[in-house]
């Protein structure tokens, strides 16, 4: 590897391990070095990766994107040359693998399903939804927590299905959505979601729905 390259990976790799407030490891300077050395090689061929839109990334993992971003543009500086934007997302989901005590790809495998149940959502309410609005935020990270507590088997449950029932006859089309969600997570988790999950689900549509007809203040596009 050029040693510019090297040294580029190094003083990015120790601000990250300031920001993060942890050690990365030998094994994830490599890991970034041989994607990099990759990128620059296809850059030079004016080789380019469609660019790469994970507005999740920031929301599930702030700490982890923000340290990538800012390795990015210190990689960048030191080489002096432009390296594509989407370069975060990858040293994002680097940096996940160095840090998270999970098996491998553990992370990345959640973060997909994440993606899954946006787009689900998305094309129920026929909708691209703002990536910057809080309502958006707290819908990501609902989907986060709720796919952990299938992944731990301590999902929300209660005896009492009225507020169930009242939900799913009250919003029909945001218990259609939900219903979906379901559907998927069951075909890739093998597990169903109980109904105390379904029912915050359909609360957190019809709270983007409720968002989407103020105004389209939010930026959402219409499809």
């Amino acid at each position: 590897m050029p040693y510019p390259v090297i040294e580029a990976v190094s003083r990015a790799t120790d601000s990250a391990e300031r920001s993060l407030g942890r050690a990365l490891g030998r094994g994830f300077a490599i890991a970034v070095i041989d994607h990099l050395q990759f990128v620059l090689e296809r850059l030079e061929k004016g080789v380019r990766i469609p660019s790469t839109s994970v507005p999740e990334l920031r929301v599930l993992y702030p700490d982890e994107y923000a340290a990538a971003t800012e390795m990015t543009a210190s990689i960048a500086d030191s080489l002096d040359v432009a390296l594509p934007p989407e370069e975060s997302v990858f040293l994002t989901m680097h940096l996940l693998n160095a840090t998270r005590d999970e098996p491998n790809g553990t992370a990345a495998l959640l973060f997909r399903r994440v993606q899954h149940v946006v787009t689900t959502v998305e094309n129920g309410l026929g909708v691209r939804l703002d990536v910057e609005s809080p309502d958006y935020a707290r819908f990501v990270l609902h989907v986060q927590f709720l796919l952990q507590r299938l992944v731990s088997r301590t999902m929300l449950t209660s005896g009492d299905t009225s507020f169930f029932e009242f939900a799913k006859h009250s919003y029909p089309a945001s218990f259609e959505i939900a219903n979906e969600v379901k559907a998927y997570v069951k075909a890739a988790t093998g597990s169903a979601l109980t109904d105390e999950e379904v029912l915050y689900l359909i609360v957190h549509i019809e709270r983007l729905k409720t968002q989407l007809r103020s105004g389209h203040t939010d930026g959402a596009v219409f499809e």
